[in-house]
């Protein structure tokens, strides 16, 4: 086994040529179908347009969408000319959709209707973007957004100043196929090829670089740890705009020349349907897919005895849940730790693996990656069963935090560790499992929340005097958001106050689910908030009011 140094478009064209007639991309719930050699057609076709527009080597493409069927098209197309591909999180609201704009330089934003549950995003795009109501289609001038000279619309619908797919790839037909190659040849396997916006203690989102040989080989070897091949087929319902979803789905899919069977936006009623259609023999999702899934009232009308293997990861993975799946959907789950600045696999559970380590235990490091147990008060490495930060070093580290040296330099450590901020005890047999966080991160059914980020926010509330956010233990999402607040002297604030505040500014999964109006926070004998203490106290104060822990 060795890294490759392939860009993503070299493996599109390698299986092209190799299995051309062999289904790729698979929608089974419209039966809408690619094979390797149509799929790579129709990426060229793509890429051809968007350099008809102006979209060149280094170039940053927003994609903002749900798993649509030219996702993966654009992500491709971008990947063969060198630009990049940010992925925007389909729950973004006005607010966060400019920053991620601004903060990236980003050239050219594609996008859909929108999401479910949230605002229509080709209005939001219109309030960030006023002139393209009065722009021809490429000659954009935005005062505030002045590197912005693009919007393409992911369908055929016609909105004024924005391209639709059909225009790109008629642009696409009647651009010279030579160019195309030419830049082709341009593109390194160390070039950035994908960003993703990812927070840091200090609530700021940062734009993490990877490039094509951090997360194919990333891809390729989350693969090989399920023993994946080209004659499997993997139903992917996580959404493509995670590392979960355009990494260990999509990127392993692209290096073992299997079949990725797509759910556009997850139902279980589709996920199930489209296993047993197509006998997918792998499954991807966080706990609470695999939730939804088992207990679906018609879960026993469909054959799930196709399944061999998957990953549930994104937050912490129930005993009794991975029981359950292993059991009912004849699946020997495994599970992958890590983080976007590492690809995101440090450690993974292999399909081989007996129960006790793929259902205690993160599994061991990848290949060709060094992961320690750091002492966080000394930076020595910490012996056997001792807790310590899990960090990370090879192939699998990000290029740094887009335009932020500090930040990168705060993340990677001298001797080229990425640290996590998690807390993690490696065992005798090598196998790690994750036992707390240094950082206050909230990880809610799968999603990245960082209080510093909804703190900041609720300042904006004139009668908060003080507040302080923190994940809250919930059964169905591993943590809910929890905000503690000091309001002003003689001003009155209701639950109901600060959540029409959030609501339609900042995403769903934000907007806290439990609000506490205290006098004072915990604080250590010097004056710091500690911070840790607030889940307990979340706890306790629920108990008392009434309130039921979901």
């Amino acid at each position: 086994m060795e890294l490759s140094n392939r860009t993503l478009g070299d493996w599109l064209e390698y299986w092209a040529k190799t299995t051309p007639d062999k289904e790729y991309i698979v929608y089974s719930d419209r039966d809408l179908r690619f094979t390797w050699k149509e799929f790579n057609q129709r990426v060229d076709n793509v890429a051809k347009g968007l350099l008809a527009i102006g979209v060149e080597r280094g170039k940053h493409v927003g994609l903002w969408a749900p798993n649509v069927p030219d996702w993966l098209t654009f992500l491709y197309a971008c990947a063969k000319i060198g630009a990049v591909c940010v992925t925007v999180n389909t729950s973004y609201k006005q607010a966060e959709l400019e920053y991620l704009c601004k903060n990236s330089d980003m050239h050219t934003l594609c996008i859909v209707n929108g999401d479910r549950g949230s605002d229509n995003y080709i209005e939001m795009v219109y309030s960030m973007l006023p002139e393209l109501r009065t722009s021809q289609r490429g000659y954009l001038k935005s005062k505030n957004f002045p590197e912005m000279k693009n919007v393409i619309f992911i369908g055929q619908e016609k909105y004024r100043g924005m391209y639709n797919t059909s225009e790109i790839l008629m642009l696409g037909d009647n651009y010279d196929d030579e160019k195309l190659n030419e830049v082709k040849k341009q593109v390194s396997c160390h070039d950035t090829v994908n960003m993703q916006y990812t927070s840091g203690t200090t609530g700021f989102p940062k734009g993490v670089m990877l490039s094509h040989h951090n997360i194919a080989n990333n891809g390729f070897l989350t693969g090989e740890h399920m023993k994946f091949t080209n004659n499997d087929k993997l139903c992917c319902c996580v959404p493509l705009f995670h590392c979960f979803g355009v990494v260990l789905a999509t990127m392993n899919c692209l290096t073992h020349g299997s079949t990725q069977v797509m759910v556009e936006k997850f139902d279980p009623l589709v996920v199930l349907a489209s296993v047993h259609r197509e006998k997918c023999t792998a499954l991807y999702g966080v706990p609470t897919m695999f939730i939804a899934e088992l207990n679906h009232p018609m879960f026993n009308m469909f054959d799930m005895s196709s399944l061999r293997t998957g990953i549930m990861a994104g937050s912490l993975c129930p005993v009794e849940l991975m029981k359950r799946v292993q059991n009912e959907m004849f699946m020997r789950v495994t599970s992958v730790y890590g983080l976007t600045e590492t690809s995101p696999g440090m450690t993974q559970s292999r399909i081989d693996d007996d129960f006790d380590v793929r259902c205690n235990t993160v599994g061991s490091d990848f290949e060709f990656t060094e992961v320690k147990v750091i002492d966080p008060e000394t930076g020595e490495e910490c012996p056997v069963g001792v807790q310590g930060e899990m960090c990370n070093r090879g192939y699998n580290n990000m290029k740094g935090y887009y335009n932020n040296p500090e930040a990168t330099a705060e993340a990677i450590d001298k001797d080229g560790f990425v640290h996590s901020g998690d807390l993690g005890i490696k065992d005798k047999d090598g196998n790690y499992r994750i036992t707390g966080r240094i950082k206050d991160m909230i990880i809610r059914g799968g999603e990245n929340i960082y209080p510093r980020e909804i703190e900041e926010f609720l300042y904006q509330i004139k009668e908060i005097k003080d507040v302080q956010v923190a994940g809250i233990p919930s059964k169905k999402y591993g943590e809910q958001v929890g905000a503690f607040i000091i309001a002003h002297e003689g001003v009155e604030l209701t639950d109901m106050d600060i959540r029409e505040f959030c609501k339609g500014k900042i995403a769903h999964y934000k907007i806290p689910k439990y609000i506490f109006f205290i006098k004072e926070f915990p604080m250590t004998g010097s004056g710091k908030i500690q911070k840790f203490k607030l889940k307990d106290l979340g706890v306790e104060l629920c108990a008392q009011q009434g309130i039921e822990i979901v």
